[in-house]
């Protein structure tokens, strides 16, 4: 035991320290990896060995304890002073992330570890950066041993080592270990489905900041300690930890560990329990601030050796132990930080945890004060708000808007549809609840229903829930859902039930369900000739037939995309309807996952759509680096309206789970060098997705 081991004197950090924000959230001073990387159009095919001059976001600097000028290292800075490489292969990222001298490593595809749970050995002065979203690490991670400092982990997802053991103690297959480490900085990434632990912070680890990250489907989240010696100082801040039994974090034996502004999430309905939350262990002094906790069991628990200071949580729906004792330490005697407000912290760590599409930096500006630019009118149906209905808030936007309007809606369910016209921009919609199931808005319309004037039937797209044809649309935390019954309608000609349409371009759907059966998301553009992007993160689609269909130009990123039965109990259907225009980018399901309550082989990823009979069309559908359940089809295209996906754009890539297969002329993949032109930087053509 060695409580008494002398620690090296903390300088202060002036207030021109860098201060963490959401990469979503950044506005002034963002500098995309469009621009600055050139990854890009015909720059996109830069391999490891073209080293460029780094760009301005590289010069970002840690805060919290990672910031501390100690043990002979000025704050955490990373790869900054070396050269710039961007990696795609798992051979390129171990050569420059083990070289002894520093480098910005960015990752710019998906790396598959081999063997599984390999965890590369990284050395000092080195930032780890994912380009955009694309940059991902499957069954394995990094370790960070004896003395190894100034290391930033940024904007990757990190996943997929499980081995089939919920409790595993047989594999060590970590996404980010450190033994005896020290100035890491760990931001912005999703760590899930690893195992062991996401992450683990040993041995006399020290000077670490974990901030803005997503941490998930695991049985161990982040375990702190594994020494007898008090030495460890660690800022946790603005993560979101969510469907995690245990570990959440557990620390062991720091010696200032300062937690604020965390998120901790055990959803209702699923088979993943929390065990506890926040535990401070052995003589750890912890000080716990501004955090929500929801639905966690044993939310806040101390060793009685332990300290816990409380101030200014939140607890809804927690059961068990919630502790706090001892005396506290002022963080701000190491570095300067600023609180968000507690209630803020769901909706801010829905939208801002994990990996951006674009990366800022900002000197000492919060996140708060970047959202407050917005305009916000809220809709509450009891009266509490400005309005009562989402669309009288869409009607109160001035026409030809030139700055971001968000209408906040608190929880309930809306019974209503909902059109943003074209003469208004920039408007998000935006969930108030705790989950994106607490703001419904839900409407009944399909295809054959009858208009109420007589004029005839709706239509596909006029039976749309929610119709956007405004640019720069963003959805966020909400749902949105068509829930005609078709079992009770099987007179009417036209089952066609659109929940979402967009018809513009740069729209963000971010954190959303987006519900119904056959047509449930419709990526339109606003005329043949014009451009609409779409993307989508984090989020739910939910459907049968065609249910994400239409000619835009479509990334579904990161998101989960729920198979659903037909009206009648059977199984069968199709994921994607493309009618993309020739010589443009149709529909990119990337990095997700594809599953539902169906029968095996069931369903195809997609068919050609030639909307109206249009021979001119090109549909293309690429499902890539996407976890495929056993339900789909062995044969996954297939031909629509007399014309053969054969003449068309499907293809796939990389694809996990029982329903991937390999290569065959009735299953094409695409080559490596293929694959390098069809990632999500390339759909989204120089546009950087950012929460507003």
């Amino acid at each position: 035991m060695s409580d008494l081991r002398r620690k090296p004197r903390h300088r202060r950090r002036g207030t021109a320290a860098a201060v963490s924000v959401p990469l979503a959230l950044t506005s002034a001073g963002v500098f995309a990896y469009g621009t600055d990387l050139g990854l890009f159009g015909a720059d996109a095919q830069r391999t490891a060995s073209a080293a460029t001059a780094a760009p301005a976001w590289a010069t970002a600097t840690a805060d919290g304890f990672a910031s501390v000028d100690a043990l002979g290292q000025n704050g955490t800075y990373g790869g900054r002073d070396g050269k710039t490489v961007t990696v795609k292969t798992l051979a390129d990222l171990e050569k420059y992330a083990t070289a002894a001298e520093p480098y910005v490593i960015v990752v710019a595809a998906t790396i598959d570890m081999n063997p599984v749970g390999k965890e590369i050995k990284v050395k000092s002065d080195k930032t780890i950066i994912g380009a955009g979203t694309s940059g991902h690490i499957v069954g394995g991670g990094f370790f960070l041993g004896q003395g190894v400092h100034n290391v930033i982990i940024r904007n990757l997802t990190i996943r997929d080592a499980y081995q089939g053991v919920w409790n595993d103690k047989e594999h060590d297959f970590d996404a980010i270990q450190m033994d005896g480490a020290h100035h890491v900085w760990i931001d912005h990434n999703d760590l899930r489905h690893m195992a062991d632990g996401l992450i683990d912070v040993r041995k006399d680890t020290t000077y670490v900041t974990v901030s803005w990250n997503k941490l998930s489907d695991d049985n161990k989240a982040f375990g702190i300690g594994w020494t007898e010696n008090v030495v460890t100082d660690i800022t946790i801040h603005h993560n979101w930890i969510r469907e995690t039994e245990q570990r959440n974090p557990s620390t062991d034996n720091a010696a200032h560990a300062h937690l604020y502004n965390n998120f901790l999430e055990d959803a209702a309905g699923t088979a993943i329990k929390s065990s506890y939350g926040n535990y401070s262990r052995g003589r750890t002094r912890m000080l716990l601030e501004n955090s929500y906790f929801q639905g966690v069991s044993n939310p806040v628990i101390k060793d009685a050796t332990a300290t816990v200071v409380q101030k200014g949580n939140t607890f809804v729906g927690t059961s068990g132990r919630n502790e706090s004792g001892g005396t506290a330490f002022d963080p701000k005697t190491y570095y300067p930080y600023t609180l968000d407000k507690t209630a803020d912290v769901p909706s801010l760590l829905r939208s801002g945890a994990g990996p951006r599409a674009s990366l800022g930096t900002t000197a000492t500006t919060t996140p708060a004060v970047k959202a407050a630019a917005a305009t916000t009118l809220t809709v509450a149906q009891d009266g509490s708000g400005q309005y009562r209905t989402v669309q009288a808030a869409v009607n109160a936007v001035p026409a030809n808007n030139a700055s971001r309007v968000v209408i906040s809606v608190k929880p309930g369910t809306y019974r209503e549809t909902v059109k943003v016209p074209a003469n208004k921009p920039h408007v998000t919609i935006q969930g108030a609840g705790g989950s994106r199931k607490d703001t419904v808005i839900v409407y009944n319309n399909a295809s054959g229903t009858p208009k109420p004037d007589g004029s005839g039937t709706y239509g596909t797209g006029g039976s749309a829930t929610v119709a956007v044809e405004a640019d720069d649309f963003q959805a966020r935390n909400l749902t949105i859902s068509n829930d005609f019954d078709e079992a009770a309608n099987q007179s009417l000609s036209g089952h066609q039930a659109v929940a979402l349409r967009t018809a513009a371009d740069k729209v963000f759907l971010d954190g959303v369900i987006v519900s119904g059966d056959q047509d449930t998301l419709l990526v339109d553009t606003a005329a043949k000739d014009r451009l609409g992007r779409v993307y989508m993160a984090n989020s739910y689609v939910v459907g049968n037939v065609d249910f994400i269909f239409g000619r835009a130009t479509a990334v579904i990123d990161r998101s989960v995309i729920t198979l659903k039965k037909r009206w009648n109990g059977t199984s069968a259907g199709y994921v994607t309807a493309p009618s993309t225009p020739a010589n443009r980018k149709g529909i990119l399901i990337a990095n997700s996952t594809v599953n539902g309550d169906v029968s095996d082989r069931s369903f195809h990823l997609g068919r050609p759509w030639h909307a109206g009979g249009d021979a001119t069309l090109d549909p293309q559908t690429t499902v890539r680096n996407t976890a495929l359940s056993a339900a789909i089809k062995t044969t996954p295209w297939t031909d629509m309206s007399g014309f053969s996906w054969k003449d068309d754009r499907f293809a796939e890539y990389r694809n996990t789970g029982a329903g991937a297969g390999a290569s065959s002329g009735d299953r094409p993949h695409l080559t490596d060098a293929q694959a390098a032109d069809q990632e999500v930087a390339d759909w989204l053509a120089g546009w950087t997705p950012s929460a507003s």
